[in-house]
């Protein structure tokens, strides 16, 4: 497939970009600095673009078969550039006529699952959205965006990232959040993206995932 890769040089990105090249994919990564990607595949095209614009993303989305995005604010003063680029984004897909679009978000912007352990729900979840509000209203209102743009959207809601290799698994729960679930290795997240690619039952659904 031919896919497209917003925040490739972020840590999660990263992952996305190897992973979908190990698999077979054609990577188009997309990056403010593309120089900070330091690997060459004869697959792989790096392109530097203003991702919140759309007369920037139009030309090269064209021809593209999906988009996956691992977009997001690194601290609560940036936050607000995620839906902004997710409306540039939804903008020029609906125009060069790519449709599917995967997207990463976070577990806190969803309520807590059945069978969460009182000390989850009540004490550790809700300290993190009040420390980190500003950027988790962002991501509410990328999914919101996502959910009105009449593509055919996922929306992969992780818990707390970690680095370092990749287990090779991860739980996953359409419609909602993996109860008890504290954690995943950005790895094993761009695996879970990768995977949901072509899985229709993820289509118009929010996807929790995690170790």
């Amino acid at each position: 497939m031919k896919l497209i890769v917003f925040g490739a040089t972020g840590r999660t990105g990263t992952h996305l970009v190897h992973q979908a090249l190990e698999r077979g994919h054609q990577v188009t990564a997309v990056a403010r600095d593309p120089s900070r990607i330091s690997l060459e595949h004869e697959a792989l095209t790096t392109v530097k673009a203003d991702v919140t614009s759309v007369e920037a993303l139009r030309p090269l989305l064209y021809g593209q078969d999906a988009v996956l995005s691992a977009l997001g604010a690194r601290r609560n003063r940036e936050a607000g550039i995620v839906a902004q680029a997710s409306r540039a984004v939804v903008s020029a897909m609906k125009e060069s006529g790519t449709r599917r679009i995967l997207v990463v978000s976070a577990a806190p912007v969803g309520p807590s699952p059945k069978g969460e352990k009182f000390a989850i729900r009540f004490l550790l979840t809700p300290l993190v959205r009040l420390a980190f509000a500003p950027q988790y209203a962002d991501l509410a209102e990328m999914e919101e965006e996502l959910a009105a743009s009449g593509l055919d959207w996922t929306v992969v809601r992780p818990p707390r990232l970690l680095d370092g290799p990749g287990t090779g698994t991860y739980r996953s729960a359409l419609g909602s959040n993996v109860p008890n679930g504290t954690s995943i290795t950005r790895a094993d997240l761009a695996r879970a993206l990768l995977d949901m690619l072509t899985n229709d039952a993820t289509v118009g659904q929010v996807v929790g995932v995690a170790q």
